[in-house]
């Protein structure tokens, strides 16, 4: 169901979490937190990476995997969405792929509790300094498709966590109002480039950008660097939550976006 574009403000939202193993606490921290982002008016909600479940090892992931269209994290987006009435992105969780690896996915569900797309993220992070270590091929195979969707207020553009370090992506989705980023940035690589890259995102396509990130030490030792954020098509932060569970709160308001497309038609200008 999509409803006729709509050209009023349009209050998103974008949720922190510091998700533990057990997929039924995070479940009942983020529809606690939905809920509070409904009540502050919301119409569009994104949640971050890994929101279901951040793992003792890697490898839990695939124990928890879904199938596509049916499990208890997948049911609880679409009950989410419909029940507070709101357009959800779901974040990610992990899809079967095969034996012994998944996909890392975001859902989308619109305010009826529809599911409107999905996207299967492209670029898996790795990383190496001393002992802090990361490798997401390991256990994740790599999405193929550049994902978009029409919400009410405009097109939004679908991406995750280290999809982000590659602008090229945000180019192929084309003339977007929002683009999106879930995350689980590491506190190291967060406190260097989360803000920048994000930033120059929104800049650079003109666009509002909305991030929901992992923010705070997890039941597994890993430190994520939070820092959900709201940042206009000027590349202004409109909203940050730090660190720990809370929302990044604002409006999408397509007058703005216009005028600064107008007064720098930068866009416009692209030869390549």
């Amino acid at each position: 169901m999509h409803a006729e574009k709509n050209d009023q403000p349009t209050r998103v939202a974008a949720i922190q979490m510091v998700s533990t193993p057990v997929v039924e606490e995070n479940i009942a921290t983020a529809t606690r937190l939905i809920a509070q982002a409904a009540s502050q008016g919301a119409k569009l909600i994104l949640l971050p990476e890994y929101w279901a479940a951040m793992g003792m090892q890697e490898t839990d992931k695939i124990a928890l995997a879904e199938e596509d269209g049916a499990g208890q994290i997948q049911e609880c987006m679409a009950r989410a969405a419909r029940d507070y009435q709101v357009w959800l992105i779901g974040g990610t969780l992990p899809l079967v792929a095969t034996e012994n690896k998944v996909l890392n996915t975001m859902m989308v569900y619109d305010d009826q509790g529809q599911r409107v797309s999905r996207y299967d993220k492209i670029h898996l992070f790795s990383f190496t300094r001393g002992e802090e270590s990361y490798d997401e091929a390991r256990t994740i195979l790599h999405g193929k498709q550049v994902g978009t969707f029409d919400a009410p207020f405009g097109k939004v553009g679908l991406s995750v966590c280290y999809d982000l370090r590659f602008p090229e992506l945000y180019r192929a989705m084309g003339d977007c109002t929002l683009m999106v980023v879930p995350a689980a940035f590491t506190y190291t690589t967060g406190r260097a480039h989360w803000e920048v890259l994000l930033r120059a995102r929104a800049i650079e396509n003109q666009c509002y950008v909305l991030a929901a990130a992992q923010g705070g030490r997890h039941p597994n030792g890993r430190t994520t660097w939070g820092h959900s954020m709201l940042i206009d098509p000027w590349g202004e932060i409109k909203s940050v939550w730090n660190e720990g569970e809370g929302l990044a709160i604002g409006d999408i308001e397509p007058h703005h976006l216009l005028r600064v497309r107008e007064n720098l038609p930068a866009l416009k200008h692209r030869v390549l």
